[in-house]
């Protein structure tokens, strides 16, 4: 496997340039925009089509932090979501049963002024996350405690994305 930083000629590392990942992304994927390729072969139009489809998952894997994190774990043979492991600590769990919790009151109710606030604690509670996973690359490279941070971030990720979706639902 090709290891994603180096398609677009960046360190491995979860610091990254968001704006060079973008700009290395464009220059490199208009290379292979059908365009190029209208008068070529069948089998060049196929590898240009693979190496879209490369640059497009090698860009969704980097772009976020959540993504960047998981893949890096991955480059060392860790699955950050592996389905046998799903030890969590008590006081995570908690935190998630009572934010699922509220949220499911804030919908019940249609509460606008609740779902904003909810909004923004989750946001805060992610950009926590991401300083932890900062904090731990920097630090230690300590990577059960990544893959920990990463597993909880993703439960963040996933609630403030079902969040603004009801923000988008009720607006």
């Amino acid at each position: 496997m090709q290891n994603y930083f180096e398609l677009f000629d960046l360190e491995t590392s979860f610091f990254i340039d968001e704006s060079a990942l973008k700009r290395s992304y464009q220059l490199e994927i208009s290379r292979f925009h059908p365009d190029n390729f209208a008068s070529k072969s069948e089998p060049e139009k196929l590898q240009a089509l693979q190496n879209t489809s490369l640059l497009n998952s090698a860009y969704r894997a980097l772009k976020t932090p959540l993504s960047r994190a998981t893949y890096l774990l991955k480059l060392e043979g860790i699955d950050a979501f592996d389905e046998k492991d799903t030890a969590m600590e008590k006081g995570f769990l908690l935190s998630q049963i009572e934010l699922r919790d509220e949220l499911e009151a804030i919908e019940e109710n249609k509460n606008n002024l609740g779902l904003d606030d909810f909004i923004e604690r989750v946001d805060s509670f992610i950009e926590e996350k991401i300083e932890l996973i900062s904090e731990a690359y920097n630090l230690s490279s300590d990577q059960q405690l990544i893959k920990r941070h990463v597993r909880e971030l993703k439960f963040f990720d996933q609630l403030y994305k079902e969040a603004n979706a009801l923000m988008d639902e009720w607006f």
